[in-house]
């Protein structure tokens, strides 16, 4: 199973933290043990001061594919969930000064949450809004329709270089809002299906 992560993929979001906007998508990758499932609380780790939540729409891929051509891609997609991709906001500037992978910044144990999956029949496939409160106040939100990369986009790029396989999970980018989180915040997910607001996310900061 990989985890594969896209960046930069609203516009807004690139703006406020004044990167380019990519002209293809910008991808990197989490491990496995990245993933924390269940609602789980994240430990505030050690290595960083600078913690950032990103609120992103997760797809999981439905089958096997190689270089997966665009009338086809939609067909990988069945589900979907909400996801945070936790960021070492200043082990991340370290490295991009140096030129370097953002691995130790994105891909920490616990770095990539994620929700129960639903149907992509229950949504607004092209148009999915998304929410995330912390301590209860709204601090993102999202609409699919505004990323720069659809997800048929993102799979088609993304199968050029590695084998899809069923069950790899696709982060696809995080709108503006993102922001830094303490000890004892408490971060909620919700998902706009077509008759009603999901729940789908708690991550408690300990």
């Amino acid at each position: 199973m990989k985890i594969i992560c896209i960046g930069r993929n609203y516009v807004d979001h690139a703006k406020e933290l004044n990167n380019p906007v990519p002209k293809e998508p910008l991808v990197f990758m989490k491990p496995p043990s990245a993933l924390l499932v269940n609602n789980k609380p994240l430990y505030f780790p050690e290595f960083t001061k600078d913690l950032h939540y990103e609120l992103e729409v997760v797809v999981k891929i439905a089958k096997n594919g190689r270089h997966v051509q665009k009338e086809f891609a939609g067909d990988y997609i069945d589900e979907v969930a909400l996801g945070i991709d936790f960021t070492a906001r200043d082990i991340q500037e370290k490295c991009k000064q140096k030129g370097h992978p953002w691995e130790i910044a994105k891909g920490f144990d616990g770095s990539a949450v994620l929700s129960p999956f639903v149907s992509l029949e229950k949504v607004n496939r092209n148009a999915i809004e998304f929410e995330l409160k912390k301590n209860g106040e709204r601090v993102q939100f999202g609409n699919t329709s505004d990323m720069i990369f659809s997800f048929e986009a993102i799979i088609v790029y993304v199968s050029q270089f590695f084998k899809l396989q069923m069950g790899d999970l696709i982060y696809t980018g995080t709108p503006e809002g993102v922001g830094p989180v303490q000890i004892g915040d408490r971060l909620e997910g919700f998902l706009y299906t077509q008759d009603k607001v999901e729940h789908l996310l708690t991550c408690e900061i300990k």
